[in-house]
């Protein structure tokens, strides 16, 4: 095995748009890189993505050109990253995004190379050429760093929205286009079509204000009076995992570690509890203010404000003053 002194990094492509997160990656890494910072993308021939991942300076953009591979499977897309480490070499690490796609590829890539793979970091740091990620366990109560001294790459998910985003001109920048990867196709799945998900006004995971519902505010008029507070102060709605069963929130919605990782200055928790599987969302929050009927909720251990009573009362004081 031979391995190149690079750290690579892979785009994720929502139908001829980068996910956000990849900007985040590039800049973290950017950040604490001492080896090129490397963009691997797969696109359409038409397409031109490279010119909106340049604008945040990575070393080199190794782009996919293949039409088939841009609309391909997770099993397809896996196939094509094993081959281009074969043809390039290993890098000395591999970052996906914690998403449902970066979820999916990077376990099935890390079976293929035999190597240790690190889910859902909040953190990331070098030793040398050691990676050290950070991550929450034990139910999120403790951080652990762990490394992968003896396997390369040393691959990692990390979540979106726990690293800034920041444009930067490398004037050193490469492009390398590859035509000629292998990739076997999948013959147990054929995919009919693609859509993404109805994109809302406020996107949750880039709004600046969020309020935010939970088991305790889910009836009709807890949801109005939600609305309503959100509308007034310009925010987006958010909820936890149950209210994702309703007609009227999906997993766009949802905060949380199968949802969202959001980062807002100002967060309102109406009726929320606070278990581990929501607050490991919401952590990157600059001020959050909770409110439940129960003194003892968990919700107010990662509050700056709480108010122990009524969630639908105090959301239409709060509306009035407004």
């Amino acid at each position: 095995m031979t391995v190149i002194k690079e750290n690579w990094i892979f785009a994720e492509n929502d139908l001829n748009e980068i996910n956000p997160v990849t900007f985040q990656l590039i800049t973290k890494m950017n950040q604490i890189s001492h080896d090129p910072v490397v963009v691997v993308l797969i696109e359409k021939a038409a397409a031109n993505l490279e010119e909106v991942l340049s604008a945040y300076g990575p070393d080199k953009i190794i782009t996919i050109k293949d039409d088939a591979l841009a609309d391909g499977d997770d099993l397809e897309i896996t196939d094509a990253l094993a081959d281009l480490i074969k043809q390039k070499g290993t890098p000395n690490t591999l970052i996906f995004p914690a998403t449902v796609a970066g979820r999916s590829i990077a376990p099935r890539l890390q079976a293929r190379l035999q190597t240790g793979l690190t889910a859902d970091c909040l953190d990331l740091h070098f030793e040398d050429d050691l990676l050290v990620q950070t991550k929450p366990s034990y139910g999120d109560n403790i951080m652990c760093e762990i490394t992968i001294p003896d396997r390369r790459p040393q691959m990692v998910t990390a979540r979106p929205n726990v690293f800034s985003a920041e444009k930067k001109i490398n004037p050193n920048l490469q492009m390398e286009t590859i035509s000629n990867i292998q990739w076997k196709k999948d013959d147990q799945l054929q995919i009919k079509s693609r859509v993404l998900p109805v994109q809302k006004a406020k996107d949750i995971k880039q709004a600046k204000r969020v309020v935010a519902i939970g088991r305790g505010s889910k009836t009709t008029k807890d949801i109005d009076v939600a609305e309503n507070l959100s509308k007034k102060l310009n925010a987006s709605l958010g909820v936890t995992r149950p209210l994702t069963d309703l007609d009227e929130f999906t997993i766009t919605d949802q905060i949380g570690q199968s949802g969202q990782t959001i980062a807002p200055d100002l967060l309102i928790n109406l009726g929320i509890s606070g278990a581990v599987q929501y607050t490991s969302g919401i952590s990157n929050a600059k001020v959050v203010v909770s409110i439940n009927t129960d003194k003892n909720a968990q919700i107010f251990k990662h509050s700056d404000y709480f108010f122990i009573g009524n969630a639908q009362e105090f959301a239409k004081s709060l509306e009035a003053i407004l």
